[in-house]
């Protein structure tokens, strides 16, 4: 498959921490994938965030585990968690929540400040 222009914007976000090592590895991870993706369905919108600099765009999403991913579209939600750093899992994870062959008949529900951060990624703010 390959990317339709026409399909709506997916944000894929890593949440992350400066002072995290998980993290500080994970980036080379991220954008290992974020330069190779020819995965299906659109092209994702990539955003590495740390939620310290980043802080007022987190809201008050509270995080326990580093890196945490979350992936959004306007609509949902897709998926919001820790995921491990490597690049064959996180390539996996993202040609499953974008294809929309293999997309649910709905997404997971996911906390209130999750769904909020994912509204704020889409809206570009």
């Amino acid at each position: 498959m390959t990317h339709d222009p026409s399909a709506p914007e997916i944000h894929v976000a890593c949440l992350c921490a400066a002072w995290c090592r998980v993290c500080e590895s994970y980036a080379a991870v991220f954008d290992e994938v974020r330069r190779g993706w020819a995965g299906p369905g659109p092209r994702p919108v990539w955003h590495w965030i740390d939620i310290e600099d980043e802080s007022e765009r987190v809201g008050d999403l509270d995080i326990e585990t580093f890196p945490m991913l979350l992936v959004a579209d306007a609509s949902a939600v897709r998926f919001a968690g820790p995921v491990a750093p490597d690049a064959r899992t996180l390539s996996r994870l993202l040609r499953a929540l974008l294809d929309p062959a293999q997309a649910p008949p709905r997404w997971p529900a996911v906390p209130g400040a999750v769904t909020e951060l994912g509204r704020r990624l889409c809206g570009g703010q």
